[in-house]
């Protein structure tokens, strides 16, 4: 291919270099896990975004905790462990999770002050990946 100056176009080059920065941000986000949370008990979760710095490419992730007394707690310590992998990401918001491991049961619900309602539909979806032996339901009920 060939410029109208007739020097070849070395865009092909670019491309692949791109190509290649781009499937290796994807492999590293597919190496962080959709979810984390607490193996029982009812507490805070947050529903995040994380992404390659200057990327499109991105995913969503769910973290729950009870030793998080407010949302923004979650979020202050996954963001650092993000952009330590050269991510970054944005709080989509939160709600509570209700984790009953002996019934296999899991509840969301409720929403977060700081960052608002997560979608509880994506947060479900997220959570069926990893207990998918589980009974998942969600409302938009706050207790």
């Amino acid at each position: 291919m060939f410029s109208v100056v007739s020097r070849p176009l070395r865009s092909l080059r670019v491309y692949g270099v791109l190509r290649k920065s781009t499937v290796a941000m994807a492999d590293a986000l597919a190496k962080i896990p959709d979810v984390e949370i607490d193996p029982e008990g009812t507490f805070k979760y947050i529903l995040v975004r994380v992404k390659a710095k200057d990327g499109d490419v991105h995913k969503d992730i769910v973290r729950g905790t009870k030793n998080a007394e407010y949302h923004n707690h979650i979020f202050e310590k996954v963001n650092p462990a993000m952009e330590a992998l050269g991510m970054e990401c944005k709080c989509l918001g939160g709600g509570k999770i209700e984790h009953n491991n002996q019934e296999k049961k899991i509840r969301v619900f409720g929403e977060s002050t700081a960052f608002g309602k997560a979608d509880h539909a994506v947060s479900v979806e997220k959570l069926k990946t990893l207990f998918s032996d589980y009974e998942i339901t969600w409302s938009d009920d706050k207790k």
